[in-house]
């Protein structure tokens, strides 16, 4: 059997099921990408690290001090292997067309499917020349707003703040960013959030239940259809980007900030996915793109409450200070 699914704007043809997505119509053209789960490429040996590159190695360690991940080119340099310190492994094309997937007897498909959906694809979108920011994208009628933010800054639980307030949700943690027509545009991911159980019980009270992803993962999924919440299909124009920056104890928080271009840059620049694995062209070409998105999009830092429970206070500051950043018409194609 194979399976279908469409994700960031790719189709994508698996041997298993992919969990946490929705079959795709085996009609769509492609597929983008084949996903080999439960094994590796023909071309590995346990030896092939040995003959291969060491190319990343990551700067989080373990309970014991070993890297969280890292990353060789192998078979010549036809492929990425990417070894995480759980025993998860994944390969990937140099051309971002195909992935494999092998997991030890501790892991299961579930906690594949976590590093596929995040980290692997969020890679190979950047082997595809797509620009991956750290964030999650709502959509405000036909345009995205997109919350970007180092790890823990509550970029998925903004998002679900907003879901719940009719927003729907375009992508969550890998916000995909393609150039068309001198628009960029936000490519639409999977129909969930990823939430930690803080977040859980802040948006929803004590009483809330979320099943995890797995057994081995702490996160809860906000599945978007199961809680009568909304998924944005389409591709949508970038309105504004909002950068989760340091929580302020000022009673005048949560509040918005202006930031020069140059912070600006250096807020997405810091946050862009993959940014270690970049070469000097690869490196080129995402400067020239956040340049000329920072030309047209406009950036502002959110500066949180230290208390979570402002949540709602955090929405209409982020609303309220969207609506005046909209006044550039939308592209021909989006106009009603």
């Amino acid at each position: 059997m194979s399976f279908n699914y469409s994700v960031f704007g790719l189709s994508l043809h698996s041997n298993l099921p992919i969990p946490g997505l929705n079959p795709a119509s085996p009609r769509l053209p492609g597929p983008d990408v084949e996903v080999y789960l439960g094994m590796p490429p023909s071309t590995h040996s346990d030896k092939s690290t040995e003959r291969g590159v060491l190319t990343f190695v990551s700067s989080d360690l373990d309970a014991s001090g070993k890297p969280a991940l890292r990353i060789w080119r192998v078979a010549d340099g036809a492929c990425l292997y990417l070894a995480y310190c759980d025993g998860m492994e994944f390969w990937l094309d140099r051309k971002g067309m195909s992935v494999w997937a092998r997991w030890p007897a501790t892991s299961s498909l579930e906690d594949a499917a976590t590093f596929l959906l995040g980290p692997v694809l969020g890679l190979l979108l950047r082997l595809r020349g797509v620009t991956c920011l750290h964030a999650s994208a709502v959509a405000f009628d036909d345009r995205a707003v997109a919350f970007v933010g180092d790890e823990g800054a509550g970029k998925s639980t903004t998002a679900a703040a907003f879901a719940r307030r009719g927003h729907p949700v375009i992508s969550d943690d890998v916000v995909a960013i393609v150039e068309r027509e001198g628009a960029f545009h936000v490519l639409p991911a999977y129909p969930y959030l990823s939430l930690w159980p803080d977040s859980v019980k802040m948006l929803y009270g004590p009483d809330k239940s979320l099943p995890t992803f797995s057994a081995n993962w702490d996160k809860r999924v906000l599945s978007l259809a199961e809680d009568r919440l909304r998924f944005e299909e389409r591709s949508l124009p970038l309105g504004a980007i909002f950068v989760l920056g340091e929580r302020s104890s000022e009673s005048a928080a949560p509040f918005l900030e202006t930031p020069t271009a140059q912070e600006s840059l250096v807020a997405l620049v810091a946050n862009s996915y993959a940014t270690g694995m970049l070469d000097k062209d690869m490196r080129a070409q995402e400067f020239a793109l956040l340049g000329r998105m920072l030309a047209s999009v406009p950036v502002r830092r959110v500066r949180p409450h230290e208390e979570s429970t402002q949540i709602d206070r955090l929405f209409e500051v982020i609303r309220s200070g969207y609506l005046p950043l909209i006044s550039q018409p939308l592209p021909p194609l989006f106009r009603h």
